[in-house]
């Protein structure tokens, strides 16, 4: 293939010819103006003088094609996976494939692209993984739905040849022509709530593509809920209150009625995760006589910036006698019926540390902690010596709901070791305490304690032995309440360090949290989750009895039972294959229940799922390329080798630019005004001129 061109090779500088051309055009101008005989000669003869000397040659040059790779890039995103996409997408690749080998000096080159989760539909930079060299590139095509979230602003410099000029870029799109799609947006969701209020989720339904706003219907299911409906209008933001009625996570799955004709139902619904925690926790701590134990309860409540301390220590009885006069006293008088009548259901959790009673609390106010622990509250004795005296609290109303009893003769001072119970070594409060035996057999890498109590009856969960193996530590639930009994006031040697100390801040933490019903402590657990098309199930007990099977309810109803297989030392688990279904998924064990929910997919990929040639039409208009819907494999337009700066596109076919590059050494010129052509035209027209200006009027 040769290509022909013309090219000037000056014999004078430029600016020489340019200052003489000037010259010649003004003197022929004066002289025309003047109208002088032969200056039409004399200027035609300079123009002939002035070309000759800009050295017009006529180049000839021999070319070659220059072999051409070109990109296909196939979208892998998760919207592909939508209607018949990925198969059309696989079919149209195959047909690209096929007609580029029948195109010599054509290849193509196939990149798959927009696997990268959490990121969007990324087609642009897959092209950086082309490794095609800048000279060979002849331009791309993308086989994709059309919702891609990196285009770039301006055409990449890889569709720029050496010369400047655009290379195209296609845009083949899986689908009959623009689609429309529902989606439903979350604007607003609080990660986390307080309990016993209520959260304000922030939603939004949207109508995207050729289509009008209809009316939708918005169907809001809560863990344990009934579900509930109410009609929206796209475009609007509405606003859904949630009630937390629970700490720990709280799952509300939200899903708005399909819109006719739209491409997909997969963004028509999402779920939501609120974690309910607490408000700051209120703590009632009262003490007895001035003890080692005071300070380590208070050190300890008071470093936690979740909990609101009030701390009483009671010195005598409000009836006793003191002749100090008033002026003088420096101590209040205790406030017992604004704490145990006025105030106390504003507790979390009630701390009675070596507190004797003594006649400071009346019977009605012992009986309000007693009706404060079932409606709900917590309670926490550590007793001492005080408690094998008559009066005590456990001769009271307390006595119904306290986990043991402990006789006059009940004192028992001896060096002892606390040890975890086998229920002690599988319960959250004290299992993996820090210096814990690894097994039963082993002792605990603790401290000694000097003085405990023998109870003659107890109920509940017994979760350290003391003296002789009896009771030590005892939790116990009572109605919606709890409480907690250590039957001994020496856990403050561990704070002291006695012999190695122990753990005494951790187990005095957990055991106040556990009170409170963390959920992260509760000893009979189930939990559930779905991953990767899987219901996993996970169950925990801190007793010995047989786990019955797992109810699994699917979101449409369905039910299945399954057996949780033991894992030691209370655990136990399930893995159940389940379908893609939108929706809260609930399982039950015995009493226990849990709900768990498919999470979200990419949230870029779910924002639309329309095929639509809107997002790459900047890019590809800029390229000189073309974006074409082609509904099925059989309707892939043909390839072509198209001649440069001509169309890339027409019916049914896209082309690339054929590029060539030069041979050397087979290029050559030819002078279009030869010297001696030019010479004798100036010699003409200046004789020309001279015989007209030499002629009579």
């Amino acid at each position: 293939m040769t290509r022909a061109s013309l090219i000037a090779t000056p014999l004078l500088p430029v600016w020489l010819l340019a200052t003489l051309a000037a010259i010649a055009l003004a003197l022929g101008l004066y002289g025309l103006i003047r109208g002088a005989r032969g200056s039409v000669f004399r200027l035609l003869a300079l123009a002939v003088l002035l070309g000759w000397l800009t050295g017009p040659q006529w180049l000839t040059q021999s070319l070659r094609a220059v072999p051409m790779q070109a990109l296909v890039v196939l979208d892998r995103s998760h919207s592909m996976a939508t209607g018949n996409r990925a198969t059309d997408a696989q079919g149209i690749a195959a047909a690209l494939r096929a007609e580029a080998d029948h195109i010599p000096g054509l290849s193509l080159k196939f990149v798959d692209a927009g696997t990268e989760p959490g990121h969007g539909t990324r087609l642009f930079a897959g092209l950086d993984r082309a490794d095609i060299a800048a000279g060979r590139f002849a331009g791309a095509v993308m086989v994709t739905d059309g919702e891609v979230d990196d285009v770039p602003r301006a055409l990449p410099d890889l569709f720029r040849d050496q010369d400047g000029h655009a290379l195209p870029l296609f845009a083949l799109l899986t689908a009959r022509g623009e689609e429309t799609d529902r989606r439903l947006r979350i604007l607003q969701a609080p990660p986390f709530a307080i309990v016993g209020q209520t959260a304000t989720l922030r939603v939004q339904v949207d109508d995207m593509g050729p289509v009008a706003h209809a009316p939708a219907t918005l169907t809001l299911t809560r863990s344990g809920e009934p579900p509930i409906v109410r009609d929206v209008q796209p475009g609007v933001p509405q606003d859904i209150p949630v009630p937390i009625s629970h700490p720990g996570e709280t799952l509300v799955g939200l899903s708005v009625s399909a819109l006719p004709g739209e491409v997909s139902q997969e963004n028509n619904r999402a779920v939501v995760r609120i974690n309910g925690v607490r408000d700051r926790l209120r703590v009632l701590l009262v003490s007895g006589a001035p003890n080692q134990g005071e300070r380590v309860w208070r050190r300890l409540l008071k470093a936690d910036p979740s909990v609101d301390l009030v701390h009483f220590t009671i010195l005598r009885p409000g009836d006793k006698e003191d002749d100090t006069p008033n002026s003088d006293l420096a101590l209040i008088p205790f406030p017992v019926r604004e704490l145990f009548a006025d105030k106390i259901r504003q507790f979390d959790l009630i701390i009675l540390d070596g507190f004797q009673n003594r006649g400071i609390l009346p019977q009605v106010y012992l009986q309000n902690i007693a009706d404060f622990v079932r409606g709900g509250g917590g309670l926490l004795l550590t007793a001492g010596p005080e408690f094998t005296q008559p009066g005590t609290l456990q001769d009271g109303p307390l006595a119904d709901i306290l986990p043991a009893h402990v006789p006059e003769d009940g004192l028992v001072q001896q060096k002892f070791t606390p040890t975890l119970s086998e229920t002690g070594a599988r319960h959250p409060v004290t299992e993996g305490l820090p210096g814990a035996p690894l097994s039963m057999t082993a002792p605990p890498g603790w401290g000694p304690w000097y003085r405990d109590l023998r109870s003659d009856e107890h109920r509940g969960e017994v979760l350290m032995n003391g003296a002789d193996g009896q009771p030590l530590l005892i939790l116990d639930h009572v109605e919606q309440g709890r409480v907690a009994l250590l039957l001994s006031d020496q856990i403050w040697l561990w704070s002291r360090g006695e012999a190695g100390g122990g753990p005494q801040a951790e187990l005095l933490r957990r055991l106040a949290h556990w009170l409170m019903k963390e959920p992260e402590l509760e000893e009979n657990q189930l939990s559930a989750s779905i991953a990767d098309g899987h219901l996993s199930i996970a169950r925990r007990s801190a007793g010995n009895d047989a786990i019955p099977p797992a109810i699994v309810t699917a979101p449409d109803g369905r039910r299945t039972e399954i057996r949780l297989t033991g894992t030691g030392h209370g655990f136990a688990s399930a893995r159940l294959a389940i379908p893609d279904t939108f929706g809260i998924w609930t399982v039950t064990c015995g009493s226990l229940t849990a709900y768990a929910a498919p999470m979200g997919g990419d949230p870029l990929e779910l924002a639309d799922l329309r095929a639509t040639a809107s997002r790459l039409a900047p890019v590809v208009d800029a390229s000189h390329g073309a974006s074409l819907f082609v509904p099925s494999p059989d309707g892939t337009p043909a390839l072509r080798l198209a001649q440069p700066g001509g169309a890339a596109s027409g019916p049914g076919w896209i082309g690339f630019p054929q590029r060539l590059s030069r041979i050397p050494g087979a290029a050559h010129t030819t002078p279009l005004l030869p010297a001696w052509v030019a010479m004798a035209l100036i010699l003409c027209l200046t004789m020309l001129g001279w015989w007209r200006e030499g002629r009579r009027r």
